[in-house]
Formats: C-alpha cells, structure tokens, sequence
C-alpha cells in the first residue's frame, strides 16, 4: 500500500476540518410535541455541547406512531414518547437501552414514575405527568363544567363550539368514562355505545384536533367555547385569557406520563444521553416544568420551585380528584383495530 506523504495527509486533515466547520455545529433531532421545551434550555444546551437542536413535531400519538412507523424508528435522537406506547416501541427495537451510567440524573427522577408502565424503567426517563380534562370559557357557558357529559352531549351554548381531539385512545377513552366504563375498555357492547354517543356529538363539534396555545388560540378568541385538553395547556392559555377554566371531570379522566427516549439507531447516542441527562439536573427539570405549567417526575426539582407551582391543584391534583382517573393500559391489535374503526366512523 503507498504511503501518502505527511504533507498531502495534513492537507486533507485540513480541509477535512474547514469542511465540518462550514457545515456548521453537530445535529440532534429530537421528535416532540410542539412547545414542550423550554426555549432557554435548549439554547444552554447547545451552547454547552457545540451542537444544534432540531425538534420535528407531532400534533397527537398517533402522528407520531406513524411517523415512527414509516422511518422504522431512524431519523430521531430522542423521542417524547406517551407511557402506553413503550412496550410496543421496545417490542419494535427502537429503543436504546438507558442506565445511570448513561443519565446519572436518574437518581432525581421519582421511582413511582420510573416504573408507572411496564418497560419504561431501563428505557425511559419521565419528563412530566399530567391529566386529560376539559378546558372551557367560564363566560361562554350557561354553567360551569363538571361532566364529560356536558362535552358529549352539550346545551346549546356550545353547539358547534367544542373541539375534540381525534387520537384513538382520547376521544373513545373519554366516551367511554362518560358513559361509567373504564377507558381501557375491549367489551364491543361498551365501544358500541361509545361510538353511538360520539356519532350523536359530532353535529356539534367544531373541530376535531387540538386547540392553538398561543394568543391567536380559537379558545383565546371564542371560537371554541370548550375542548379536550391537557391541565397544563390550560394554564398556558389563561395567561392569554384569564377566563379559560380547568377541570377534571367527576367521572375522571385520563392520568398520563410523558417519557423521553434515546432512540436505537441514533448515531449521536452520547449527545442524546446528554440531553436527557441535562434536562433532569433538578435546576433544569424545574425551569421546564414552569415552562410547560406540568407536575415534574423529578423530585429533585422541588427545591427549585415555588410553593405555589405545588398548591395549583390544576397541576398537582389532590389524592381524591387524581384516584378518578386512569393510565392508558396497552391493548391487544384486534381492539386497537376497533378502537381506529370508531375514529374513522366519527372523524374522517
């Protein structure tokens, strides 16, 4: 084999390293829910690891199901990924297993959300947990909001004044518990009378998808006058209009953890065990947990936030309220095929 000449050699070295820097920093892709990062802490880490992140959004799971589905699990770093759906992924090989060795901010990470799914400990690390309610205008209804039923079945106020959203698992999940069964329901009986009261609702469903969370929101404008949503974004939208209410239905609704993964096939997997162990120093996991307005999973983080973060029963739920609700329990495929027959019956 001929040598190359030392000279030649630090010639291509050179431009080797002009090359990368024209190129500018490293990539991370991270795949997440739209303003669920706090801006700051990206910004911080970037600058602490010379890289560049790029998030690729999803508007519901199963968007990113199918996003996932369609790359075979390629093309992502890290993943925001909803606790009823790791199995499935760790089933697919996605996943890349995590210790603390890896994410040595795992010790601050409260074991009951560590272990609240089967596979998320060993794979997963939880970022936040919240609950699916109902956020409404407070001056746009006749009275104010307690039940499911007054979604599904709504008075005239809100007729053509709801949004509802259109994931598999929300919107038959929560006809379900409006209708006294559980969310996680196979019996064919029950998703008949779901689907009944769904197909009955839809005349007055403004849209089916999730609400805007800025200030040109269709429920800042009122437009909408009531939607599914999540606690948290609720409280992101009273900062726009301090009339929009939270509530947690009496029947209850849905308890749900959300997990960030390091992907299998990342080729960056030392920034991406970087990132999830940066965003759980408790400082971090506290800045992000008042940016998104979300209970943190990290307990570490307790120290860093204000007592009133922890007495706003919007996002910390008393034992009572919270024991009303359920996780999302994995369904075999035949259910989970009846379950999208129902949304594409209501939806599309």
């Amino acid at each position: 084999m001929r040598k190359i000449p030392a000279l030649l050699l630090l010639i291509a070295i050179i431009l080797q390293t002009i090359q990368a820097s024209a190129q500018g920093p490293e990539e991370l892709v991270v795949l997440n829910w739209p303003n669920y990062l706090d801006p700051a802490l990206v910004e911080r880490f970037e600058e602490q690891h010379d890289v560049r992140i790029r998030q690729v959004y999803f508007e519901g799971d199963d968007q990113r199901d199918e996003m996932l589905v369609a790359s075979d699990g390629a093309g992502y770093d890290v993943a925001l990924v909803s606790g009823n759906m790791l199995q499935t992924y760790m089933r697919s090989g996605w996943l890349e297993p995590l210790t603390e060795e890896q994410v040595p901010n795992l010790v601050h990470v409260a074991p009951r959300w560590r272990t609240a799914f089967a596979g998320a400990d060993g794979f997963a690390v939880p970022y936040t947990w919240g609950t699916l309610g109902i956020g409404y205008r407070e001056d746009l209804v006749s009275e104010p909001i307690d039940s499911w039923m007054q979604l599904f079945r709504p008075a005239p106020p809100l007729q053509g004044r709801i949004a509802m959203l259109s994931h598999n698992r929300d919107l038959v999940g929560m006809a379900l518990v409006a209708l006294g069964y559980s969310s996680n329901s196979w019996d064919d009986h029950e998703l008949s009378k779901a689907e009944q009261l769904l197909l009955a609702q839809r005349q007055h469903v403004r849209t089916y998808g999730y609400v805007g969370l800025t200030a040109d929101s269709a429920m800042v404008s009122g437009e909408i006058a009531a939607s599914m949503l999540f606690n948290g974004d609720a409280l992101m939208l009273q900062e726009f209009e301090p009339r929009i209410r939270y509530i947690l239905p009496k029947e209850g609704g849905n308890l749900w953890v959300d997990y960030f993964v390091v992907m299998s096939r990342s080729p960056r997997k030392e920034l991406a065990f970087a990132l999830v162990d940066f965003l759980n120093e408790p400082q971090h996991a506290a800045e992000a947990a008042q940016f998104v307005h979300y209970a943190t999973a990290n307990e570490g983080a307790r120290d860093f936030l204000p007592d009133e973060f922890f007495d706003n029963p919007v996002i910390y739920p008393d034992p009572e309220t919270l024991a009303r609700s359920k996780f999302f329990e994995p369904l075999p495929p035949r259910v989970v095929r009846r379950y999208n027959s129902i949304i594409i019956n209501v939806v599309r």
